[in-house]
């Protein structure tokens, strides 16, 4: 089956969050992508005039989805789906009645959740959000992608070094993902230097695996969308081919290094602009060049 993504996930007209940081990495690396837009924004929330546009309502997205569903569209198409930022309990809800048709119509799918609700200590969305996440959500996904923050909220586990992150993923798996991806972590001993860790709970060994790399300067909105599809579409497309490269070593690399580039590059020609993803078209199809790249995976054990 060819890999196909459901992405349902926020849209800007200029600049790269949300889907319009998702869908084209996706497409270098093989994957058909069904885009939904939550929101249809001018650009980001963070632009210093604000923004304009609309935001998708739960009664909505499902009118959609029943169109797909009503054309036959649903019915095994699918390989994974992806989300993103949900503002609201109620689109939170009509998503939750999305991932159980797939596992109807697409039994064998991944649901990949990239659980957006903050950063650097502030809630982006409700606070009742978090909740549902927990309770309802997370069981269903294969993969959650957290950075720091939202696995603090979603553990309650304050995350201050390599045991306690260790500890926080064990608590997500508890709650259901397979996959437990924490994208961004600062420790107080790594000054300027971001820590990427993944555990795997279906492995008996090689399951957990950390990158930690240099921060390049300025603020760039979209990575967290950028990593997530990345993320996915680098365990789709690795196999553990063997002792000496061991799967979630070589997705890591290969992520951490592409970011890498692509960040670099912004810095380059548009310090803290938006991100150079369409200029980045080879250092995403090539994983960053991650046989030669200057970040390494190391195991945690």
């Amino acid at each position: 089956m060819e890999p196909r993504v459901l992405s349902i996930q926020s849209h800007v007209v200029f600049g790269y969050v949300g889907n319009k940081s998702a869908v084209f990495p996706l497409q270098t690396l093989g994957f058909d992508v069904d885009a939904i837009n939550s929101v249809q924004f001018s650009n980001h929330t963070g632009y210093p005039n604000g923004f304009k546009g609309e935001v998708m309502d739960g009664d909505k997205l499902l009118t959609i989805v029943e169109g797909l569903e009503s054309n036959g569209l649903l019915n095994n198409k699918h390989t994974h789906l992806l989300t993103g930022y949900i503002g609201s309990a109620s689109f939170l809800s009509a998503v939750l009645q999305i991932i159980n048709k797939l596992k109807t119509t697409s039994p064998d799918f991944k649901y990949v959740c990239d659980p957006v609700l903050g950063d650097n200590g502030k809630l982006y969305v409700p606070e009742e959000l978090v909740e549902i996440y927990k309770k309802d959500v997370l069981k269903l996904a294969y993969m959650v992608t957290p950075n720091s923050f939202e696995c603090e909220k979603l553990t309650g586990i304050t995350i201050t070094d390599m045991a306690s992150a260790t500890t926080a993923c064990e608590a997500l798996h508890a709650l259901g993902p397979t996959v437990v991806v924490i994208t961004s972590m600062h420790f107080e001993d790594e000054d300027g230097k971001l820590t990427i860790m993944v555990s795997d709970k279906s492995l008996p060994e090689n399951a957990r695996w950390a990158v930690t790399f240099d921060r390049i300067e300025g603020h760039y909105t979209g990575t967290g969308d950028l990593t997530a599809a990345l993320l996915l579409a680098w365990d789709h497309n690795t196999s553990d081919e063997s002792p000496q490269f061991p799967k979630w070593k070589v997705v890591l690399e290969k992520v951490a290094n592409t970011m890498k580039k692509v960040i670099k590059k912004t810095f380059e020609t548009n310090p803290g602009g938006e991100l150079r993803l369409v200029q980045s078209r080879k250092d995403i199809e090539g994983g960053g060049g991650w046989e030669s790249g200057t970040i390494n995976a190391r195991p945690i054990t």
